[in-house]
């Protein structure tokens, strides 16, 4: 797993260093002190994973992940809790505060390489002509069908399958699944949500409405429904 670390403070990059050469599965490529040149990195070179500051001079870490058209896997590392619920927001795959310890670096890591083995199970599922893909639930992997799903709603890097009968918890984010599940039958509405086109019963100015039940509608996404 190709991972980078941006902190303007450079003991703090060599605490990352120090830990990341402890896990196996990790090979941190560069530290930047400079964000901008870490931001230059990102567009050029492959990343999967992103140790990043929050508090940096000219740009925060929260200003340079919203900056970026392609994100990596994102771990916030941070001396301010406060900052926790935005990062969250940004699909922030976790939240380290500082000074963090080796089993809590180690932790997030994980967090990171399932993520990583997720997208790559997935992605065979989304470029073929199929009906149905596979979502990882717990210790299991289970087959949602298209046309059992009404909605799924985010929440962090959580999504709920709201399917007829029964909803399916998965740790994914929600861009994630924009890029996965076919564009002519399903389309995002919200932040926090992706209907499927079928289902939907109505539109009005602020919600839809999916089998009777309302989904939020948000005014950027209202072009999408319209095309």
């Amino acid at each position: 797993m190709l991972a980078i670390a941006i902190d303007d403070e450079p003991i703090a990059l060599e605490v990352i260093r120090s830990l990341a050469a402890k896990v196996p599965f990790v090979e941190l490529k560069a530290c930047f002190t400079n964000a901008f040149e870490g931001l230059e990195y990102l567009q050029h070179e492959p990343v999967d994973l992103l140790f990043l500051d929050i508090n940096m001079p000219d740009i925060s870490g929260l200003e340079l992940v919203s900056s970026l058209a392609k994100k990596p896997m994102v771990i916030f590392t941070t001396a301010y809790a406060e900052h926790a619920v935005t990062g969250f927001e940004l699909d922030a795959l976790d939240y380290l505060l500082k000074p963090f310890s080796l089993p809590r670096f180690v932790k997030a890591c994980n967090k990171a390489h399932e993520q990583l083995q997720l997208r790559g199970q997935a992605a065979p599922a989304a470029a073929a002509p199929k009906d149905y893909l596979f979502v990882k639930t717990g210790y299991e992997q289970v087959k949602v069908r298209y046309e059992d799903i009404l909605y799924l709603e985010a929440a962090g890097n959580y999504v709920t399958f709201v399917l007829e009968g029964k909803n399916v918890l998965t740790r994914m984010t929600i861009n994630e699944l924009v890029e996965l599940l076919p564009p002519d039958r399903f389309v995002r509405v919200h932040r926090s949500f992706i209907v499927a086109k079928d289902k939907i019963d109505r539109i009005e100015r602020h919600q839809v409405s999916i089998n009777g039940k309302p989904v939020p509608l948000g005014a950027s996404y209202l072009p999408l429904l319209r095309g």
